[in-house]
Protein backbone atom coordinates (compact mmCIF):
# COMPACT_ATOMS: atom_id res chain seq x y z
CA UNK A 1 0.00 0.00 0.00
CA UNK A 2 2.82 2.47 0.34
CA UNK A 3 3.14 2.60 -3.54
CA UNK A 4 -0.01 4.19 -3.56
CA UNK A 5 0.53 6.71 -0.43
CA UNK A 6 1.08 9.47 -3.31
CA UNK A 7 -3.18 9.69 -4.07
CA UNK A 8 -2.80 11.60 -0.16
CA UNK A 9 -1.27 14.68 -1.50
CA UNK A 10 -2.79 17.18 -2.04
CA UNK A 11 -2.82 17.44 -6.07
CA UNK A 12 -4.09 13.73 -6.27
CA UNK A 13 -6.93 14.62 -3.68
CA UNK A 14 -7.60 17.88 -5.99
CA UNK A 15 -7.67 15.46 -8.75
CA UNK A 16 -10.25 12.80 -7.75
CA UNK A 17 -12.47 15.67 -6.76
CA UNK A 18 -12.67 17.16 -9.87
CA UNK A 19 -13.15 13.51 -11.55
CA UNK A 20 -16.36 13.07 -9.02
CA UNK A 21 -18.10 15.95 -9.77
CA UNK A 22 -17.29 15.17 -13.76
CA UNK A 23 -18.88 11.59 -12.95
CA UNK A 24 -22.20 13.28 -11.27
CA UNK A 25 -22.21 15.98 -14.34
CA UNK A 26 -22.40 13.06 -15.94
CA UNK A 27 -24.73 10.66 -14.48
CA UNK A 28 -26.96 13.25 -13.32
CA UNK A 29 -27.11 14.82 -17.47
CA UNK A 30 -27.96 11.39 -18.58
CA UNK A 31 -30.66 10.69 -16.35
CA UNK A 32 -32.05 13.98 -17.66
CA UNK A 33 -32.02 12.60 -21.41
CA UNK A 34 -33.66 9.70 -20.53
CA UNK A 35 -36.22 11.21 -18.45
CA UNK A 36 -36.92 13.48 -21.28
CA UNK A 37 -36.81 10.43 -23.18
CA UNK A 38 -39.99 9.23 -21.49
CA UNK A 39 -41.79 12.43 -21.68
CA UNK A 40 -41.24 12.14 -25.46
CA UNK A 41 -42.79 8.99 -25.60
CA UNK A 42 -45.60 9.96 -23.51
CA UNK A 43 -46.76 12.74 -25.66
CA UNK A 44 -46.37 10.67 -28.67
CA UNK A 45 -48.53 8.34 -27.29
CA UNK A 46 -51.40 11.16 -26.79
CA UNK A 47 -50.59 12.23 -30.42
CA UNK A 48 -50.95 9.62 -31.77
CA UNK A 49 -54.34 8.49 -29.75
CA UNK A 50 -55.57 11.70 -30.44
CA UNK A 51 -54.98 11.52 -33.89
CA UNK A 52 -57.06 8.51 -34.23
CA UNK A 53 -59.92 9.94 -32.90
CA UNK A 54 -62.65 11.22 -34.68
CA UNK A 55 -62.76 15.39 -34.78
CA UNK A 56 -65.36 16.76 -31.67
CA UNK A 57 -67.08 20.18 -31.90
CA UNK A 58 -64.21 22.46 -30.17
CA UNK A 59 -66.94 23.42 -27.31
CA UNK A 60 -66.11 20.01 -26.24
CA UNK A 61 -62.57 19.97 -25.97
CA UNK A 62 -61.77 23.81 -25.42
CA UNK A 63 -63.42 26.37 -22.83
CA UNK A 64 -62.82 30.39 -22.54
CA UNK A 65 -60.67 30.55 -19.87
CA UNK A 66 -59.54 27.46 -19.25
CA UNK A 67 -55.65 26.04 -20.78
CA UNK A 68 -55.79 23.16 -22.67
CA UNK A 69 -54.86 19.69 -20.71
CA UNK A 70 -51.63 17.43 -22.10
CA UNK A 71 -54.43 14.68 -22.77
CA UNK A 72 -55.68 17.01 -25.19
CA UNK A 73 -53.08 18.18 -27.06
CA UNK A 74 -53.44 17.51 -30.98
CA UNK A 75 -56.39 16.28 -30.31
CA UNK A 76 -59.00 17.03 -33.61
CA UNK A 77 -61.45 20.09 -33.28
CA UNK A 78 -63.69 21.72 -35.47
CA UNK A 79 -65.64 24.93 -35.39
CA UNK A 80 -67.85 27.12 -37.44
CA UNK A 81 -68.18 30.96 -37.77
CA UNK A 82 -66.71 34.22 -39.08
CA UNK A 83 -62.91 35.24 -39.78
CA UNK A 84 -62.37 38.67 -38.05
CA UNK A 85 -59.46 39.49 -40.43
CA UNK A 86 -59.08 43.28 -39.01
CA UNK A 87 -57.76 41.35 -35.67
CA UNK A 88 -54.91 39.00 -37.45
CA UNK A 89 -52.09 38.55 -35.62
CA UNK A 90 -48.97 37.83 -37.06
CA UNK A 91 -46.58 35.62 -35.01
CA UNK A 92 -42.37 36.08 -35.98
CA UNK A 93 -39.11 34.17 -36.27
CA UNK A 94 -40.84 31.07 -37.23
CA UNK A 95 -38.20 29.57 -39.55
CA UNK A 96 -38.96 26.43 -41.57
CA UNK A 97 -35.73 24.31 -43.77
CA UNK A 98 -33.33 27.13 -42.99
CA UNK A 99 -35.72 30.40 -44.20
CA UNK A 100 -37.58 33.16 -42.19
CA UNK A 101 -40.83 33.40 -42.11
CA UNK A 102 -44.34 33.73 -40.38
CA UNK A 103 -47.24 32.16 -39.44
CA UNK A 104 -50.75 34.21 -39.61
CA UNK A 105 -53.16 33.59 -36.85
CA UNK A 106 -56.91 34.95 -37.42
CA UNK A 107 -59.74 34.74 -34.88
CA UNK A 108 -62.85 32.49 -35.45
CA UNK A 109 -65.46 34.20 -34.15
CA UNK A 110 -67.96 31.09 -33.25
CA UNK A 111 -71.89 31.05 -33.20
CA UNK A 112 -71.62 31.18 -29.19
CA UNK A 113 -70.31 34.10 -29.16
CA UNK A 114 -66.88 33.10 -28.48
CA UNK A 115 -63.72 33.64 -30.45
CA UNK A 116 -60.85 31.19 -31.17
CA UNK A 117 -57.33 31.50 -32.75
CA UNK A 118 -56.61 29.70 -35.71
CA UNK A 119 -53.39 29.69 -36.92
CA UNK A 120 -54.22 29.49 -40.58
CA UNK A 121 -50.52 28.46 -41.72
CA UNK A 122 -46.65 29.52 -42.54
CA UNK A 123 -45.68 31.66 -45.12
CA UNK A 124 -42.33 32.96 -46.57
CA UNK A 125 -41.28 36.84 -45.68
CA UNK A 126 -38.41 38.96 -43.90
CA UNK A 127 -39.62 38.87 -40.28
CA UNK A 128 -39.79 42.24 -39.93
CA UNK A 129 -41.29 43.48 -42.96
CA UNK A 130 -44.85 41.54 -42.98
CA UNK A 131 -47.57 43.08 -41.73
CA UNK A 132 -51.33 41.21 -41.03
CA UNK A 133 -52.41 43.69 -44.40
CA UNK A 134 -49.83 41.58 -46.88
CA UNK A 135 -50.81 38.12 -45.93
CA UNK A 136 -53.68 35.68 -47.68
CA UNK A 137 -57.20 36.75 -47.21
CA UNK A 138 -59.11 33.94 -45.18
CA UNK A 139 -62.25 33.05 -46.83
CA UNK A 140 -65.29 35.70 -46.35
CA UNK A 141 -68.90 34.61 -44.56
CA UNK A 142 -69.82 31.50 -42.51
CA UNK A 143 -66.83 28.76 -42.60
CA UNK A 144 -65.88 25.55 -40.83
CA UNK A 145 -62.69 24.91 -39.99
CA UNK A 146 -61.09 21.88 -39.05
CA UNK A 147 -57.40 21.00 -36.62
CA UNK A 148 -55.42 20.55 -33.72
CA UNK A 149 -55.51 21.78 -30.38
CA UNK A 150 -52.55 23.36 -29.25
CA UNK A 151 -52.24 24.90 -25.80
CA UNK A 152 -50.72 28.37 -25.18
CA UNK A 153 -47.17 29.78 -25.17
CA UNK A 154 -45.17 31.01 -21.90
CA UNK A 155 -42.85 33.22 -21.29
CA UNK A 156 -41.83 37.56 -22.46
CA UNK A 157 -42.42 35.70 -26.15
CA UNK A 158 -46.09 35.84 -26.19
CA UNK A 159 -46.15 39.48 -25.46
CA UNK A 160 -48.78 41.16 -28.09
CA UNK A 161 -46.86 44.54 -29.73
CA UNK A 162 -47.94 45.89 -33.31
CA UNK A 163 -50.74 42.82 -33.97
CA UNK A 164 -47.59 40.62 -34.04
CA UNK A 165 -45.93 38.53 -31.40
CA UNK A 166 -43.19 35.68 -31.58
CA UNK A 167 -45.32 32.79 -29.27
CA UNK A 168 -49.19 32.47 -29.42
CA UNK A 169 -51.04 33.10 -25.81
CA UNK A 170 -54.88 32.95 -26.08
CA UNK A 171 -54.92 35.17 -22.68
CA UNK A 172 -52.75 37.76 -24.65
CA UNK A 173 -54.00 37.80 -27.92
CA UNK A 174 -57.45 37.74 -26.17
CA UNK A 175 -56.93 40.90 -24.22
CA UNK A 176 -54.83 42.62 -27.08
CA UNK A 177 -58.10 42.10 -29.58
CA UNK A 178 -60.23 42.63 -26.70
CA UNK A 179 -62.42 39.73 -27.43
CA UNK A 180 -63.79 36.38 -25.10
CA UNK A 181 -61.18 33.93 -26.68
CA UNK A 182 -61.29 30.00 -26.13
CA UNK A 183 -58.17 28.65 -24.16
CA UNK A 184 -55.24 27.64 -26.71
CA UNK A 185 -55.28 27.71 -30.28
CA UNK A 186 -55.88 25.61 -32.99
CA UNK A 187 -53.54 24.56 -36.00
CA UNK A 188 -55.70 24.46 -38.86
CA UNK A 189 -55.80 21.55 -41.33
CA UNK A 190 -58.94 22.62 -43.09
CA UNK A 191 -61.29 25.24 -43.96
CA UNK A 192 -64.63 24.22 -45.60
CA UNK A 193 -62.71 21.18 -46.65
CA UNK A 194 -59.51 23.12 -48.29
CA UNK A 195 -56.26 24.23 -46.99
CA UNK A 196 -55.69 27.54 -46.33
CA UNK A 197 -55.02 29.28 -50.07
CA UNK A 198 -51.45 30.87 -50.46
CA UNK A 199 -50.13 29.34 -46.98
CA UNK A 200 -47.95 26.33 -46.18
CA UNK A 201 -49.54 23.67 -43.84
CA UNK A 202 -47.81 23.81 -39.82
CA UNK A 203 -45.79 20.96 -39.57
CA UNK A 204 -46.90 18.43 -37.27
CA UNK A 205 -44.74 16.87 -34.59
CA UNK A 206 -42.70 14.13 -35.56
CA UNK A 207 -43.42 11.16 -33.65
CA UNK A 208 -40.34 9.48 -33.07
CA UNK A 209 -38.08 9.34 -29.59
CA UNK A 210 -35.19 11.46 -30.55
CA UNK A 211 -31.55 11.58 -29.80
CA UNK A 212 -32.50 11.25 -25.85
CA UNK A 213 -31.49 7.74 -25.68
CA UNK A 214 -27.88 7.83 -27.65
CA UNK A 215 -27.19 11.08 -25.27
CA UNK A 216 -28.08 9.57 -22.08
CA UNK A 217 -25.42 6.80 -23.24
CA UNK A 218 -23.11 9.49 -24.53
CA UNK A 219 -23.04 11.93 -20.76
CA UNK A 220 -22.39 7.71 -18.59
CA UNK A 221 -19.60 7.09 -20.82
CA UNK A 222 -17.80 10.41 -21.02
CA UNK A 223 -18.57 9.66 -16.65
CA UNK A 224 -16.96 6.46 -17.61
CA UNK A 225 -14.06 7.80 -19.40
CA UNK A 226 -13.32 10.03 -16.68
CA UNK A 227 -12.83 7.08 -14.13
CA UNK A 228 -10.89 5.17 -16.31
CA UNK A 229 -8.56 8.03 -17.12
CA UNK A 230 -8.56 8.63 -13.66
CA UNK A 231 -7.38 5.08 -12.65
CA UNK A 232 -5.13 5.00 -16.12
CA UNK A 233 -3.15 7.78 -14.55
CA UNK A 234 -2.48 6.76 -11.11
CA UNK A 235 -1.50 3.40 -11.98
CA UNK A 236 1.58 5.05 -14.44
CA UNK A 237 2.14 7.16 -11.56
CA UNK A 238 2.41 4.31 -9.29
CA UNK A 239 4.68 2.16 -11.81
CA UNK A 240 6.89 5.70 -12.83
CA UNK A 241 7.52 5.59 -8.81
CA UNK A 242 8.37 1.89 -8.32
CA UNK A 243 10.63 2.13 -11.19
CA UNK A 244 12.88 4.99 -9.84
CA UNK A 245 12.96 3.45 -6.30
CA UNK A 246 14.37 0.60 -8.02
CA UNK A 247 17.06 1.91 -10.55
CA UNK A 248 18.23 4.55 -7.71
CA UNK A 249 21.56 4.78 -5.71
CA UNK A 250 22.16 5.12 -2.25
CA UNK A 251 22.89 8.55 -2.97
CA UNK A 252 19.83 9.02 -4.96
CA UNK A 253 17.18 7.41 -2.98
CA UNK A 254 14.89 10.70 -3.31
CA UNK A 255 13.44 9.25 -6.08
CA UNK A 256 12.99 10.66 -9.42
CA UNK A 257 13.58 14.38 -8.52
CA UNK A 258 17.34 13.53 -7.43
CA UNK A 259 17.96 11.51 -10.29
CA UNK A 260 16.67 14.40 -12.38
CA UNK A 261 19.35 16.45 -10.36
CA UNK A 262 21.98 14.55 -10.32
CA UNK A 263 21.91 14.00 -14.50
CA UNK A 264 22.07 18.09 -14.38
CA UNK A 265 25.07 18.10 -12.18
CA UNK A 266 26.82 15.64 -14.63
CA UNK A 267 25.96 17.60 -17.35
CA UNK A 268 27.51 20.43 -15.86
CA UNK A 269 30.72 19.28 -15.01
CA UNK A 270 31.24 17.44 -18.51
CA UNK A 271 30.17 21.11 -19.83
CA UNK A 272 33.00 22.36 -16.60
CA UNK A 273 35.69 19.31 -17.93
CA UNK A 274 35.22 20.56 -21.61
CA UNK A 275 35.92 24.32 -20.80
CA UNK A 276 39.33 22.96 -19.01
CA UNK A 277 40.53 21.01 -21.95
CA UNK A 278 40.20 23.65 -23.82
CA UNK A 279 41.78 25.94 -21.75
CA UNK A 280 45.17 23.33 -21.54
CA UNK A 281 45.05 22.61 -24.93
CA UNK A 282 45.34 26.85 -25.55
CA UNK A 283 48.00 27.03 -23.25
CA UNK A 284 50.09 23.80 -24.51
CA UNK A 285 49.91 25.42 -28.03
CA UNK A 286 51.38 29.13 -26.82
CA UNK A 287 54.05 27.22 -25.54
CA UNK A 288 55.27 25.39 -27.68
CA UNK A 289 54.84 28.30 -30.15
CA UNK A 290 57.03 30.71 -28.15
CA UNK A 291 59.51 27.39 -28.26
CA UNK A 292 59.43 27.22 -31.68
CA UNK A 293 60.66 30.83 -31.95
CA UNK A 294 63.35 31.32 -29.70
CA UNK A 295 66.81 31.90 -31.25
CA UNK A 296 69.30 29.28 -31.00
CA UNK A 297 72.58 29.36 -28.10
CA UNK A 298 75.76 30.62 -30.06
CA UNK A 299 77.97 29.97 -26.91
CA UNK A 300 79.34 33.55 -26.19
CA UNK A 301 79.31 35.57 -22.91
CA UNK A 302 77.39 38.55 -22.82
CA UNK A 303 79.77 41.60 -22.14
CA UNK A 304 79.78 43.01 -19.00
CA UNK A 305 78.06 46.13 -18.59
CA UNK A 306 79.35 49.03 -16.00
CA UNK A 307 76.87 51.74 -15.33
CA UNK A 308 79.40 54.08 -13.28
CA UNK A 309 80.03 57.53 -14.18
CA UNK A 310 82.12 57.61 -17.06
CA UNK A 311 82.69 54.18 -17.71
CA UNK A 312 81.05 53.39 -21.04
CA UNK A 313 77.76 51.44 -21.21
CA UNK A 314 78.17 48.04 -22.45
CA UNK A 315 81.48 48.37 -23.39
CA UNK A 316 83.62 45.73 -23.26
CA UNK A 317 86.69 45.51 -20.41
CA UNK A 318 90.01 45.40 -21.61
CA UNK A 319 92.90 43.74 -19.32
CA UNK A 320 96.04 45.97 -18.54
CA UNK A 321 98.43 43.85 -19.51
CA UNK A 322 101.08 47.32 -20.42
CA UNK A 323 101.24 48.20 -16.80
CA UNK A 324 100.97 51.90 -17.85
CA UNK A 325 98.71 53.80 -15.57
Amino acid sequence: MRSWRFLLSRRWLTFGAIVVLLCYAAWWLGQWQFHRLEERKESNAVVRANEDRAPSPVGDVLAPGRPVTEDDEWRQVTATGKYDVDDTIIVRYRTRDGQSGIDVVVPLVTGDGATLLVDRGWMATDNQGAEPDDVPTPPGGEVTVEGWARADGTGESTAVSGRSTRAISSERIGAAIGAEVYGGFVVLESEDGEPAAGLEPVELPELNNGPHFFYGLQWWFFGLLAVVGFGYLAWDERRTRRSGDADDSPEQEGGERKRRRAARNARKQQVKAAYQRAYDDERAARAAHRARTMPPSTGSIEPETNDAAGDSTKAATRSNSSGSP
